[in-house]
């Protein structure tokens, strides 16, 4: 059994999440807010999954410097250690070098879980012991693994995986075939035929050993960049260098930079309840609906002739709405979004529109 102590947490909080915008602003994106109504926030909620199964104090935060005093401010009594800023937004891959390095200073022998901050994840007690399996397998191999989710519809908004060989002595467990980003309608209804495709969830597990051996040999250039501030970690030129390192590294993803290109990936596929949040619409899919269809977020809102919508109203606000068909409803202090279901990929069109009109909105 792996060591509990040698378990660490990497949640991935830099995003601005503007396809919730409205809500989501650039000020305070998505993972910082109470988007499902439970009281806490996609951070707070991503926090405390893993800390069932990692020390406290193994969790570290990736996340924008611009978003310092909300991570503090929602997950209080963080060390600075566990609070990781990049100056610059440059993808996953940067983001998970530093992190590796980081733990690497800290634990060598370290077990590492990659986790974005903003998902939704609705049976944890299976989530986490898929966790624990896939970590047991990292730390006697060296395998690069992700979580897959068996698809229930032909998702075009997703990555998938391919499953190959499976790894006998680990049940739902594979070697990974191939990835495929983002398909269109019909390669996602044949991926979903074949039974031999995933989606992609964007979760890894693997040793810190592992990882810095893939990144070496599939990103040497962003690898190098912060294998060489090892000395730096925790120190007070630690701010000043990453900086430097940030301005001089490519903005690239995990995925492309690493996985597509490493032989040692594996899926370890389970069904958890996982949606990436990634949309109104993802989001519309995971809430309750009335015999209309209509799924909300609201205390005080009444429909008429209204169906296969989603609503999210103020708390002290009453909606009396009459006439919509899957639409996108969204209302703010200051901002109102009326957008087709069917059209919410144009709200990051929206975003930046308003960015060059008036950014107090964005």
């Amino acid at each position: 059994m792996i060591e509990r102590k040698n378990l660490y947490c990497v949640i991935m909080a830099g995003g601005i999440g503007s396809r919730f915008w409205p809500l989501s602003r650039v000020d305070k994106p998505k993972q910082f807010i109470d988007i499902l109504g439970t009281g806490k926030s996609l951070l707070q909620q991503t926090f405390e999954r893993m800390s069932r199964v990692c020390p406290r104090e193994n969790i570290l935060i990736v996340t924008s410097s611009a978003y310092s005093s909300l991570v503090n401010e929602q997950i209080p009594n963080l060390s600075p250690n566990q609070v990781l800023l990049e100056p610059l937004r440059r993808n996953t891959a940067p983001c998970i070098a530093y992190a590796t390095y980081k733990i690497k200073q800290q634990n060598p022998n370290a077990i590492a879980i990659v986790a974005p901050s903003d998902h939704l994840i609705l049976n944890e007690d299976i989530f986490l012991d898929t966790i624990l399996k896939a970590a047991e397998f990292a730390s006697n191999s060296n395998a690069l693994i992700t979580l897959g989710i068996r698809p229930s519809r032909p998702e075009t908004g997703y990555g998938y995986i391919q499953v190959g060989k499976p790894v006998k002595e680990v049940p739902s467990l594979f070697k990974v075939k191939t990835f495929t980003e983002k398909p269109n309608l019909e390669l996602a209804q044949k991926f979903l035929e074949s039974g031999e495709f995933y989606w992609n969830s964007g979760l890894f597990i693997w040793s810190i050993a592992s990882i810095s051996a893939a990144l070496e040999s599939h990103l040497p250039e962003v690898n190098s960049l912060f294998k060489e501030l090892l000395p730096i970690y925790g120190t007070d030129k630690e701010t000043e260098t990453i900086a430097s390192a940030y301005s001089e590294c490519r903005n690239i993803s995990i995925d492309y930079g690493v996985m597509e290109k490493a032989d040692n990936v594996y899926v370890f596929c389970s069904e958890f309840g996982w949606s990436d949040l990634g949309t109104w619409g993802s989001l519309y899919t995971h809430l309750p609906h009335d015999p209309n269809g209509n799924a909300a977020i609201a205390q005080q809102l009444m429909l008429y002739q209204t169906s296969n919508s989603i609503f999210n109203i103020p708390k002290n606000k009453l909606a009396v709405i009459q006439g919509l068909d899957d639409y996108i409803v969204v209302d703010t202090k200051d901002v109102l979004l009326i957008c087709k279901k069917q059209d919410e990929q144009q709200i990051r069109n929206f975003v930046n529109d308003v960015l060059m009109n008036n950014k107090d909105f964005a």
